[in-house]
């Protein structure tokens, strides 16, 4: 699996991954669209703000999908999402630690964060796992309901 930058082909194969729109909220927060089309899919990714990634194969299978953007000197991820027929199989972990190598360089920062539903157990107990905690005092800034911060600070190891 390799890091590669978001194209066309990916949006639509992206698109096929979610189904209701409790699964776009999961994945991108109360304010992406659903029921989606192509147009309002990508308006809403907002890929102006963010730097945009996959997690492609050789045969250019299409692994996971993610963001990240600078936010409070840290490399804020955001959307992260694998595809459904790989998920259990580590291909968030790999997403992630390529994400954040990646922003660390490109951004010049060091640490890591995130936003995530308490009630997104998978996902939570991934972020735990990568080193990821909850971060009760992120700002001022209101959070939807059962979300919460996660930092991590850079290891090097």
């Amino acid at each position: 699996m390799t890091l590669q930058p978001l194209n066309n082909t990916h949006i639509l194969e992206l698109m096929s991954w979610f189904n209701s729109q409790h699964d776009i909220t999961q994945w991108a927060g109360p304010y992406f669209r659903y029921p989606f089309t192509e147009k309002t899919f990508i308006e809403d990714l907002n890929l102006g703000g963010s730097a945009s990634f996959v997690l492609a194969g050789q045969q250019n299978e299409l692994f996971a999908f993610g963001q990240y953007y600078q936010r409070k000197n840290k490399c804020h991820l955001a959307r992260l999402v694998v595809n459904p027929i790989y998920r259990g199989e580590g291909v968030a972990a790999t997403l992630i630690k390529e994400l954040c190598k990646h922003g660390h360089l490109n951004l010049n920062v060091t640490d890591s964060s995130l936003f995530v539903y308490e009630n997104n157990l998978a996902a939570v107990l991934a972020y735990k796992k990568l080193g990821f905690i909850v971060e009760t005092n992120q700002d001022s800034s209101p959070l939807p309901d059962n979300c919460v911060y996660m930092v991590k600070v850079i290891d090097y190891v």
